[in-house]
């Protein structure tokens, strides 16, 4: 390990498994020590394909939505990659991906960015001015959601370096993760009774080895997460909700009011609106369309781009936990639906689907 002048440690990677410093030792916002006996990955998750300690996957019980032939149902999109745009030249803006929900899975997104060509053998970035968005949801359901933070972390500081960058939106997740270790078991009014952010998240995935190693650095970075964005035509957000609609009728807006809320520290206030971005397929069906286009006419784009409802299920497949017997979920890129105005990114991941990163625009 070598240190640079004013920055934090930096780190030479060899493989996936030889990494053994946590990724968030090398942001120059904090560094952290770590036993050196101790061989990880890039999350500092557990080594050599062993299950955490404390790792529970969590039952796949969404309503699954059948496929009629109606307005609202989802078209599968297959991209060839020989199709994509060319990176742009003369350090301008350079080509722009998105990634849709993680869930804790880290070797699978080390797998998906390195088949983009977005990060090299060592874990580094290698796309130069590539321009790389994360529609949130990074922990929970999966063995290493602080892995794949810390890699986000570590990949957006290498990002600005070359010129692009590696941005991040604010997901339910991250809302619940945050919720549970500021509020833990302090009474919330759901709406339907009392309940508690402790409860919600260990009920929605919530991983005891994330909760372990959850330090200020990952809170202070979650809570800065903005909620929405526009970018190329294409207006970026998590949630298949119009929900966002009840925080403000601009981009700045929305961020603005979503930033206070977690400011205020109010278990209330953050439960409300963990509750509205936890809402979903308000793009599907007969009135899909006319709800996409209100918040298009609100925030500016012509297609809106979420993860948050799992593509298999608005195919209508049902996937197993582990994949066996082939039961694996058939995506393979994502998926058009609302009238061609809504392009969702959740491959399923947790179900034994696939992690998808897909450069935009799509070639359809």
């Amino acid at each position: 390990m070598t240190q640079g002048a004013g920055q934090g440690p930096v780190v030479r990677t060899a493989t996936l498994r030889d990494f053994r410093v946590p990724p968030y030792a090398q942001v120059p916002v904090q560094s952290q020590s770590v036993d050196p006996g101790h061989a990880a990955h890039p999350g500092n998750a557990f080594p050599d394909g062993e299950t955490p300690e404390g790792y529970t996957p969590t039952e796949r019980n969404l309503p699954v939505i059948g496929s009629g032939g109606g307005p609202g149902d989802t078209v599968q999109v297959v991209v060839d990659p020989e199709e994509q745009p060319a990176p742009a030249a003369n350090g301008g803006l350079g080509p722009l991906y998105v990634v849709g929900d993680v869930h804790g899975y880290l070797e699978e997104l080390v797998a998906a960015l390195a088949e983009k060509g977005l990060i090299d053998a060592d874990l580094h970035w290698a796309a130069g001015n590539a321009r790389l968005w994360f529609l949130g949801d990074f922990t929970d359901r999966g063995p290493d959601g602080i892995g794949v933070i810390d890699l986000v972390m570590r990949l957006s500081a290498e990002a600005a370096a070359a010129g692009g960058y590696c941005k991040a939106l604010m997901g339910n997740h991250e809302l619940l993760l945050l919720g549970a270790k500021r509020f833990g078991d302090t009474p919330v009014n759901s709406g339907a009774g009392t309940a508690t952010f402790q409860a919600a998240w260990l009920l929605n995935g919530g991983q005891k080895y994330d909760m372990d190693r959850l330090q200020d650095v990952h809170l202070q970075w979650m809570s800065r997460l903005d909620a929405i964005v526009e970018e190329d035509g294409h207006l970026l957000l998590h949630s298949d909700t119009t929900a966002y609609l009840d925080y403000g009728s601009t981009v700045e807006d929305v961020n603005d009011a979503v930033h206070e809320v977690l400011t205020a520290n109010d278990a209330d206030q953050c439960w409300d609106l963990f509750r509205k971005f936890t809402k979903r397929f308000a793009f599907r069906d007969e009135g899909g369309p006319d709800a996409v286009r209100e918040l298009l006419a609100a925030y500016g784009g012509s297609r809106v781009v979420h993860g948050h409802s799992p593509i298999p299920y608005l195919l209508g497949e049902v996937g197993t936990e582990d994949g066996e017997d082939g039961e694996r979920p058939a995506v393979e890129g994502p998926h058009v639906y609302a009238d061609g105005l809504a392009i969702a990114m959740d491959g399923g991941v947790t179900m034994a689907g696939k992690l998808l990163v897909q450069q935009l625009p799509l070639q359809d």
